[in-house]
């Protein structure tokens, strides 16, 4: 007597199609999943750029307010980006040993590829004294932007931002 033995499964071919449209689907997702990282990079420029431009404005507000030292000849913007997150001695203070911080600490470019370089130098620094479509550094930093020469979702260079 002969028995017969049926077999269940998938041919090759049916294992191939489905492969193929697994890649498909893959690649499909794959400029997506790019797009949401880059939107993210985005945001996190964004928000650094808000907390470092706030805290030169307060900087500022400070030393016309008489708080931070500043002399008859300077701008009142900070020196250094760093005078941001060290502190400075406030003027006010009788005892002198109180110091004010105008952030916790200086936050990193993301566009910046080297994450091994400290967080204040990954950032382009523009002094008061320089024009807006050229910035240069000089005495003080009036303004910070990204170093990155690459574009955003938005079409604009992030170094515009």
């Amino acid at each position: 007597m002969l028995q017969i033995i049926s077999c269940r499964g998938f041919t090759l071919i049916e294992l191939m199609v489905v492969v193929a449209i697994m890649g498909i689907l893959a690649s499909a997702a794959m400029p997506l999943g790019e797009m949401v990282a880059k939107r993210e990079k985005e945001r996190e420029l964004r928000t650094a750029l808000h907390q470092i431009r706030a805290a030169i404005d307060a900087y500022k507000l400070a030393a016309d307010e008489g708080r931070v030292e500043k002399k008859a000849d300077e701008t009142g913007y900070p020196h250094k980006l760093e005078e941001l997150d060290s502190g400075i001695g406030d003027r006010k203070d009788p005892d002198s040993k109180k110091k004010i911080f105008f952030l916790r600490r200086v936050p990193r470019d993301p566009m910046f590829p080297d994450p091994e370089v400290p967080a204040a130098e990954t950032w382009g620094r523009r002094s008061y004294a320089s024009p807006p479509d050229n910035p240069e550094e000089g005495e003080d930093v009036y303004d910070v932007y990204s170093l990155s020469e690459k574009t955003g979702l938005n079409g604009i260079p992030y170094n515009q931002w």
